[in-house]
């Protein structure tokens, strides 16, 4: 009895955070049905070259809507279902501090946040550049290009739920606070740039528009992105609890 008791109980999961061990399951099986696609059907990747996404049907066009639809998720504020990491940037998820900051340290804050990012751009341009050259040279085609973008597509959530590696750089507490949370989307397709396609530009397409928007709201809104002027972001009003392994070494 008295081992039970010293035993520290352990928290629920959120249910976001199960919802999102269910889409990185379903993330891992469309990776999965991509790859076996292109060893059977490889035809089915033609969709990916010129105005071929309008000529026949194929299991890619279920890929193309899940992901347009996920984009889109982004674009609109939302309360439930939606994490606040990727919908801090609208006003309905503000929660203002009532103890003043002043415009300087918000500003000083935004700028160093932003030089961290950008070095995140870069780092990953660079692996783009590497794909690219890749490509250029035969190594890669546009099969492999979506299979690239796919398993970026995977990785992502992998971030979010077990290791993110950007954190070495951003230095951001958690997913929540994390200043490039939606820079997602544009980050998988970067690679799909190559293929000049309808199926890979109105996927760039609206990928940056949702960029767009995120970075319109880091310049004009910095204090929706910093838990010192933002209480949602603070670790006691935490209802996702995503990234559990962080917040259990913030506790200690």
């Amino acid at each position: 009895m008295q081992k039970e008791a010293l035993t520290p109980k352990r928290e629920p999961m959120s249910k976001i955070r199960r919802a999102y061990f269910g889409r990185l399951a379903a993330r891992c099986l469309i990776f999965a049905a991509a790859v076996v696609l292109y060893i059977v059907k490889p035809e089915y990747f033609d969709v990916l070259y010129g105005n071929a996404f309008f000529s026949a049907f194929s299991p890619l066009h279920i890929v193309w809507v899940i992901w347009v639809i996920d984009m889109v998720q982004q674009l609109i504020p939302a309360k439930e279902h939606i994490p606040l990491g990727s919908q801090k940037h609208f006003r309905q998820r503000f929660q203002p501090i009532l103890e003043k900051i002043s415009y300087r340290a918000i500003k000083e804050h935004a700028v160093s946040t932003a030089k961290s990012a950008y070095m995140v751009m870069l780092i990953w341009g660079a692996l783009i550049f590497v794909i690219s050259v890749l490509y250029h040279f035969g190594v890669l085609s546009a099969p492999i290009v979506f299979l690239i973008s796919t398993a970026f597509y995977v990785c992502d959530l992998i971030c979010v739920l077990i290791w993110c590696p950007f954190r070495l750089i951003m230095k951001n507490r958690c997913c929540t606070t994390c200043r490039i949370f939606n820079w997602d989307h544009l980050m998988m397709f970067t690679p799909m740039l190559l293929l000049g396609s309808f199926f890979s530009s109105s996927l760039l397409l609206l990928a940056f528009v949702v960029w767009l928007v995120w970075e319109l709201c880091t310049i004009l809104h910095p204090e929706r992105f910093w838990e010192k002027t933002n209480q949602a972001l603070q670790c006691a009003s935490c209802t996702d609890k995503l990234c559990t392994q962080y917040c259990r070494k913030l506790r200690k």
